[in-house]
């Protein structure tokens, strides 16, 4: 946290000091998965003679140029980032920048510098917060001789991601285990023992979510109770389908 307040007081003092940030339209904070593409965009709500756009990445002590695009000699990503960071081609007024393949190094704060003629700077600070999300997977246990089914939905993220379950027509009493993993991720299960309907399946819905973004979500359908066999072997019902 001492970090991150530090890279925040950098970035804030020269916003203050540089220009009018209330030109500038940015997001406060991008969220991004891990290993995945961050998008970053400013626009400028007035219009200014803009000579040159610069990107630049917050550190302790100083600022790390990402890209800049001037108007006369046009867009230069520093070789450092050639590859994983592009320019997007939408002028001068509308900058925007996207980050590929994120690491953990990659977190933090950014910011865009518009240098204008003749207000000089003005600049917009965005931050950006990495996430993990693997999974959910739901297993499913049902026996022909018995009248209840075993559900689990596990889901592995950093932070801790949110577990729900959820079945149509169904009250679901469920517990959770929660286990921290060596990479720093947690691991987060949560299971349910449900009541098999006669003549009737249910469908069995699990959903995972890290932070404030969009859950990924998986289904299952657990059959109906089948009439008494001589056979009453324990049945396995995975799904990993992934529903919009």
């Amino acid at each position: 946290m001492a970090h991150r307040a530090v890279i925040l007081f950098l970035c804030a003092s020269g916003l203050f000091q540089e220009g009018l940030t209330a030109l500038i339209q940015t997001q406060l904070t991008v969220m991004a998965a891990l290993g995945e593409e961050a998008h970053f965009s400013c626009r400028l709500m007035q219009t200014r003679d803009v000579l040159q756009v610069t990107w630049q990445k917050c550190s302790p002590g100083k600022e790390k140029t990402l890209a800049t695009d001037n108007k006369y000699f046009g867009q230069r990503v520093d070789p450092y980032f050639i590859g994983r960071v592009e320019i997007n081609d939408g002028g001068l007024q509308n900058t925007s920048i996207v980050i590929r393949e994120v690491t953990e190094y990659d977190e933090g704060c950014y910011r865009c510098l518009f240098n204008t003629y003749p207000d000089g700077a003005l600049t917009g600070l965005t931050c950006l917060k990495l996430y993990e999300l693997h999974g959910p997977v739901l297993d499913v246990r049902v026996s022909n001789s018995s009248e209840e089914a075993v559900v689990s939905c596990s889901a592995t993220g950093r932070p801790a991601p949110t577990v729900t379950l959820s079945v149509l027509q169904h009250k679901v009493n469920s517990s959770d285990h929660v286990h921290t993993n060596t990479n720093g991720t947690v691991t987060v299960t949560r299971t349910a023992v449900l009541s098999r309907l006669h003549n009737n399946s249910a469908q069995v819905e699990c959903a995972a979510q890290v932070l404030s973004v969009p859950p990924k979500k998986v289904s299952v359908t657990i059959p109906e109770v089948e009439p008494t066999s001589s056979s009453d072997g324990e049945k396995h019902v995975h799904s990993h389908r992934l529903l919009d």
